[in-house]
């Protein structure tokens, strides 16, 4: 019977489906076969890529070393080519092989942990893998599996801080590798110093493209590493590698819509991932852009926009949850600023204080990012925190809703004299003053991993001036498409805000935590 197109695509090797494979050097052996004998034994099989694959991320040199146990693993792969299946079943092999086993999979996103461990959770329940499991624990937020030979694989969101503290790990997960902040990856790499494991630790990266505004430096680094090693190979071949790196991706000038090119990105398509979940990924992903990225594995550029405060500035001025409670807890001024980006289809909310040894700001929950909640919601939630604990000033910036926020705050009951819409000087020194607070260490924010923190770390990371006139004025202007400056725009203004205001609406207030 001649070969169907179904079987001849679940055929294909890794080299036919990949846009760029880029092997560690040395390689002398696998551990793949044991590992794909026991997926046979689950009941599961890969395509002849996927086995590929397998073979090089588990291959080993003379020193019976895995040859990525030093740069890991890193897979660009588009959404829907089944990587948790892939990983996951990978994972699992090497808990059942290996006594005392030790796994962190780690999300940057709840939800996506979550999603993760529900699917790996009804895995470790099948008939054919239950008997290796003895426990499957989900209270407490504790979302773990454990093995009955004492291995164990961990779930937990890196925007909750999970992975730190741990030690003797084996195998770390990175999942959504594309939202790695530098912070997190230090945080977290040491775990796997103390290995026991007799082959070494192993590091796996997986996620798509980045966005302009995801703090993806780490990703990007990675994937700029491995194609500098492609490109200095093709003239010697000796050249030494210590990593894996597989991406998958369509051509960079691919039409959205042409169906060959999802067959180039996705080695899934169409024989494991069918017509119809492409084409509702394609609906809940309307904007050429992230189709592209997601679906399509297409990067943008591994080019970082420039920014005017350095990451290493931003880091310094961060302050722990502890030493921000303490800011809180002193004497204080405490105001608001309320951006408006140009176009009106965004905005940011920042608190300020100022305290005797300078100012703090930090985005504030709920209403920063696309104005879905609207200006009667917003208004109404920053005249509720004037009751709760007065507020000296809400400082507003932008033409757009600015007018109309300022009335609704006055309608609401908040004093005419606490509401100001700055002018573009005032606008302008605002910006100043917070870079120049930044420099001379007298302005701070938090440097905990929520999600309104990180919405200000990736607006600072593709932050920088834009002279406006002669007179050595400047705004925040971002410097990659897609990026968003009211972010910092709005600690920006929240900080001119505290720093200038008189007003003085009470002595001292109670500790409040922003966000």
């Amino acid at each position: 019977m001649p070969p169907t197109p179904q079987t001849k695509r679940s055929t294909r090797k890794l080299s036919e489906v990949a846009r760029h494979v880029v092997m560690p050097s040395g390689i002398v052996s696998t551990g793949w076969p044991a590992v794909y004998a026991r997926i046979r034994e689950f009941g599961d099989s890969f395509d002849v890529w996927q086995q590929g694959a397998g073979k090089l991320m588990l291959g080993k040199r003379a020193s019976g070393e895995y040859a990525a146990t030093v740069g890991g693993i890193t897979l660009s792969i588009p959404r829907q080519v089944a990587k948790t299946y892939m990983i996951g079943r990978i994972v699992f092999a090497l808990c059942t092989i290996f006594p005392r086993f030790t796994v962190l999979w780690t999300a940057h996103r709840t939800r996506t942990t979550s999603k993760t461990f529900a699917s790996l959770q009804g895995f470790a329940r099948k008939k054919s893998v239950a008997p290796f499991i003895s426990k499957i624990r989900t209270v407490n937020g504790e979302q773990e599996i454990h093995f009955t030979n004492g291995s164990i694989i961990m779930f937990g969101a890196r925007e909750q801080g999970f992975g730190r503290g741990f030690d003797e790990v084996d195998v770390e997960v990175f999942d959504e590798a594309q939202i790695l902040t530098e912070k997190a990856l230090e945080d977290m790499i040491a775990a796997t110093n103390q290995s026991r494991h007799e082959h070494g630790a192993l590091l796996f990266f997986m996620g798509t493209p980045p966005r302009p505004i995801d703090p993806g430096e780490a990703f990007k680094a990675r994937r700029r590493e491995a194609l500098e090693l492609e490109a200095l190979r093709k003239d010697d071949p000796s050249v030494e590698c210590d990593a894996v790196y597989i991406e998958c991706s369509a051509d960079r000038d691919a039409d959205p819509d042409d169906r060959k090119q999802w067959e180039k990105a996705n080695p899934s398509f169409p024989h494991r991932t069918p017509l119809r979940s492409m084409l509702r990924l394609r609906k809940n992903l309307p904007s050429n852009e992230s189709w592209l990225r997601e679906a399509l594995g297409i990067w943008d550029s591994d080019d970082s926009g420039s920014r005017l405060i350095s990451a290493e500035l931003w880091e310094r001025q961060g302050r722990d949850a502890g030493q921000v409670e303490a800011i809180k807890a002193g004497e204080q001024v405490r105001t608001f600023g309320v951006t408006f980006s140009l176009d009106g289809k965004r905005v940011a909310v920042a608190g300020g204080l100022k305290h005797p040894g300078g100012a703090h700001a930090e985005v504030v929950d709920g209403f920063s990012g696309h104005m879905s909640a609207g200006l009667d919601a917003l208004a109404e939630w920053l005249a509720e925190e004037s009751r709760r604990d007065k507020t000296a000033l809400y400082a507003i910036s932008g033409r757009s809703h600015a007018e109309v926020l300022s009335r609704k705050l006055i309608d609401l009951g908040v004093p005419r004299k606490a509401v100001h819409i700055l002018n573009s000087t005032e606008y302008f020194t605002s910006c100043s003053m917070y870079e120049t607070g930044m420099r001379d260490r007298s302005v701070t924010h938090s440097a905990d991993e929520s999600a309104n923190q990180d919405l200000l770390d990736r607006s600072v990371a593709v932050c920088d001036k834009k002279r406006r006139g002669t007179s050595g004025s400047w705004s925040w202007e971002v410097t990659v498409p897609g990026g968003d400056e009211t972010p910092v725009e709005a600690v920006s203004v929240a900080v001119w805000a505290a720093l200038t205001t008189k007003r003085r609406p009470g002595r001292k207030s109670r500790a409040v935590v922003l966000g």
